[in-house]
């Protein structure tokens, strides 16, 4: 979004930020409309909460708006992130959405805001050790049972598909911490358009894509 705006000559970098936040509508309506169950839109992580106040105060409050829209327009609305990261306004928004739309039918919408990969990974596992810690269990027993899933129960996406595509915008061709324990096994797709300018012939030229490859698993 940043890119974009300053590629428009835009002073404003938040510009970019409303124009980004506005595409959403767009994606989710086409995921629905495709068949996709779960779309996870990475809105803020953990690197970005370094930026300057100038930048992050009006990008929390687009964040909030976005999050309150999506909510007021049915999608049920799953917050991904570290919450305790959070100021506690935007923190209150996202848990307030999710509450008024558990229930509601159809594609999930995961935001994620105050999300990195490694800090999902060391949460789950901090998690994992106080459950286990509740249960008397030592930490010699818990490494002789550790199983992969024991930790993927306590991923902040625990209970859901893993992501079989990753569409990345704006020419970048790296994770940056996304989805790292998700994604092993996920498809990627980039394309050279900003976020605020992808259209929906880029979607589903993404998906077309996706759909001639042959998936392994690692076999």
């Amino acid at each position: 979004n940043r890119r974009w705006a300053r590629a428009m000559g835009l002073a404003d970098v938040n510009d970019g930020h409303r124009r980004g936040s506005d595409k959403i509508s767009d994606l989710l309506q086409w995921s629905a409309e495709a068949g996709v169950e779960v779309v996870t839109l990475w809105l803020l992580s953990t690197d970005n909460l370094t930026r300057p106040a100038a930048e992050l105060d009006p990008l929390m409050e687009i964040i909030e708006t976005t999050v309150r829209k999506l909510a007021d327009d049915g999608w049920h609305v799953k917050p991904v992130g570290a919450l305790d990261l959070l100021p506690d306004k935007t923190a209150r928004v996202l848990k307030d959405a999710q509450e008024a739309t558990s229930d509601a039918p159809g594609l999930i919408v995961n935001v994620a805001v105050g999300y990195g990969g490694r800090r999902e990974i060391a949460d789950a596992v901090r998690s994992l050790l106080l459950e286990q810690a509740g249960k008397g269990t030592s930490i010699e027993e818990l490494a002789e049972i550790l199983e992969v899933e024991h930790i993927a129960e306590h991923l902040y996406t625990r209970g859901q598909p893993d992501p079989d595509l990753v569409i990345r915008t704006s020419g970048e061709q790296r994770l940056s911490g996304f989805m790292l324990w998700q994604s092993v096994h996920s498809e990627f797709h980039f394309c050279e358009v900003h976020w605020p300018d992808f259209r929906k012939v880029d979607f589903l030229r993404a998906l077309r894509s996706y759909a001639a490859r042959h998936r392994r698993f690692g076999s």
